[in-house]
């Protein structure tokens, strides 16, 4: 693959802000399109694919974030000069062509491609039907950026595919193809595991859980579960279980208190059999799979632990190891938990809605990864290299 200059590069995203901008009336138009034609049943759904000037701004600013960045291409990790002076450098290298399979946002179109293109991939974007209006506009608006710096428009562009034919392209390319990464709900992340044939990285589901114990401050309890909760319930990052130490001080009258804050705020309750107990009003959880569920919506699910050790064993065995946390004000206790419990962040008295590129100093992501190779956790510029040895002798042979 072609390595481009940082110049260049910073270039064809300059001219992509300025069309952006010039255009942002006609992508909210084409994206209004899209919103005409959704089903609003699903309102996570809807609030990822809906474009407004705010959006718009988000789009411009993740351009801007990635074009200060520094090129990640060529950094050098390692440079050593053996006994038999064979130097051996080895360097930061893109993986060349990636593609992203995505429902509903439009901004991942931009924030993607910004990405893949920075780091000097080639990038494939496969968005769902329900954005095609809002994504195409935005294919066009990469394309004459590109253009406009004399680069080919297969840098990056929309497959136009239907769930077959999607199928068979991840099981034979009918292009190289280095990397996938899926976007959206565990149905989407194991239709691309099971047909796909080169490397998946998994941006998993979210089925975050928050851990209350027995020495919890409570009004940062009170204040840290609704943000998680409610602050978007759409993000993958968004508050799903709630753990609760029964030791915790005047616990009945803090389980109801917790009760009537979330219902103030809208958020239904599922709770398991010991918390019915105290919230007898509330619907009990119908099977072991609503464990495992994102919920994606107003709904929460409080439970009863008797230690930090259950708390830690439950996360690990139905959380998508993506965000945890812990209401404690003892360090050791949260130590302890966030060095055993397998997530990609884990959280001491903070809200889980920070698992987020921008939020973690990292910027524009392209997703949230929970698997462990190659990198976990936000995917951001520095991310979406690979590397290479470089090896130079002087007709050097193995003996």
């Amino acid at each position: 693959m072609k390595l481009l200059s940082s110049d260049i590069k910073n270039k064809v995203l300059q001219s992509m802000i300025d069309i952006i901008d010039r255009e942002r009336n006609n992508i909210i138009k084409a994206n209004q399109k899209d919103l005409d034609a959704f089903n609003r049943d699903d309102q996570a759904l809807y609030d990822r694919l809906v474009v407004n000037e705010a959006k718009v701004d988000g789009m411009i600013q993740a351009i801007k974030e990635v074009k200060a960045q520094e090129d990640p291409v060529g950094k050098e990790i390692s440079n050593v000069t053996l006994d038999s002076g064979l130097k051996i450098t080895n360097k930061t290298a893109p993986f060349g062509t990636i593609l992203i399979i995505y429902e509903s946002r439009p901004d991942v179109t931009i924030e993607a491609a910004v990405l893949a293109f920075k780091a000097n991939n080639k990038i494939l974007l496969k968005g769902g039907k329900e954005a095609i209006n809002s994504n195409l506009i935005l294919e066009k608006c990469w394309h004459e950026a590109l253009s406009e710096n004399g680069l080919d428009k297969d840098w990056i562009r929309l497959l136009h595919l239907q769930r077959e034919e999607t199928q068979e392209f991840l099981r034979n390319p009918t292009e190289p193809l280095d990397l996938i990464v899926p976007r959206g709900g565990e149905r989407l992340i194991k239709f691309v595991k099971d047909h796909a044939s080169c490397a998946v990285l998994i941006s998993g589901r979210g089925n975050n859980f928050l851990y209350i114990a027995e020495d919890a401050d409570w009004e940062k309890t009170v204040k840290v579960l609704v943000n998680a909760k409610t602050h978007k319930i759409s993000g993958c990052n968004a508050l799903d279980k709630v753990l609760i130490n029964k030791n915790i001080p005047n616990y009945e009258g803090k389980v109801k208190e917790l009760q009537q804050v979330l219902q103030n705020v809208n958020v239904s309750i599922l709770v398991d059999e010991n918390i019915g107990k105290t919230l007898t009003d509330e619907t009990q959880i119908p099977d072991e799979d609503t464990w495992y569920e994102e919920f994606l919506a107003l709904k929460i699910l409080l439970a009863e632990v008797n230690s930090l050790d259950e708390a830690i064993e439950k996360i690990n065995k139905y959380s998508g190891g993506h965000s945890a946390a812990i209401l404690t004000e003892d360090k050791n206790k949260a130590n302890l938990f966030m060095e055993q419990v397998d997530s990609a962040a884990v959280y001491h008295n903070a809200s889980t809605r920070f698992t987020d590129g921008g939020q973690m100093g990292v910027g524009a992501e392209l997703a949230i990864s929970t698997d462990k190779l190659h990198h976990r956790g936000p995917l951001g510029l520095k991310q979406l290299v690979t590397n290479k040895y470089y090896v130079f002798g002087d007709g050097h042979v193995r003996v």
